[in-house]
């Protein structure tokens, strides 16, 4: 399965492909055009390959407790005031749709910040973002996409208003990136500690705390 949107680039470049290398094999002129031909073909053939291995999206069952809105690493959790910050970091390979890490009602949507500093460095927190407010079962949860140097386009599944259950798709950031989790201190615990290997919608990060 790909991510929504992902079918039509996909089917373009592989039609493409097909077209250059059945021109090419039929090619009754010098070997030097239906070569030429054969090469375009196998190099769209490769961003089709690209392209489905980025916009890839398997189904997935949900974790126990709050689980991670991103693939990718742990690379902070940290106790600010009376929330808890879990920042993820996604890499080129990872699969790039977020998801709900509770069942939650979507009250805002919002984009802030400037710039495209590295995605593995603190400061980046102040890129170009976008902030989502979920209001699950526990209060309010902040789940926020962030851009990176070479990641600077971020895609929305949802809008203000919309409800949603544990582990269904939020959004996207394409070429990977962080995505940061902020959640109420008094209602959660996290289970997760720096470098640890993460699944959107899959692996718990925080339980309820008791």
């Amino acid at each position: 399965m790909f991510a929504p949107g992902a079918g039509r680039p996909i089917a373009f470049t592989a039609v493409v492909a097909l077209l250059l290398a059945l021109a090419g094999w039929g090619a009754t002129s010098a070997g030097v055009l239906g070569d030429g031909l054969i090469g375009l073909s196998v190099g769209f053939a490769v961003v089709a390959i690209g392209l489905a291995i980025f916009f890839r999206d398997p189904e997935r069952a949900p974790g126990e407790g709050l689980v991670s809105a991103a693939d990718g690493r742990v690379r902070a959790v940290d106790r600010e005031g009376e929330l808890w910050r879990i920042s993820v970091f996604m890499n080129v390979t990872d699969v790039h749709v977020n998801r709900f890490p509770v069942a939650a009602r979507v009250e805002a949507v919002g984009d802030a910040g400037a710039g495209y500093r590295p995605a593995y460095r603190e400061e980046s927190r102040h890129n170009v973002r976008r902030s989502y407010r979920l209001l699950g079962e526990h209060g309010a949860i902040e789940v926020t996409q962030m851009t990176g140097a070479v990641a600077r386009r971020l895609v929305s599944f949802v809008r203000p208003g919309d409800r949603r259950a544990k582990g269904d798709r939020l959004g996207m950031i394409a070429l990977g990136s962080r995505v940061d989790i902020c959640l109420p201190a008094e209602g959660y615990t996290p289970t997760v500690r720096v470098g640890d290997r993460v699944i959107a919608g899959v692996t718990t990060i925080a339980r309820d705390r008791e």
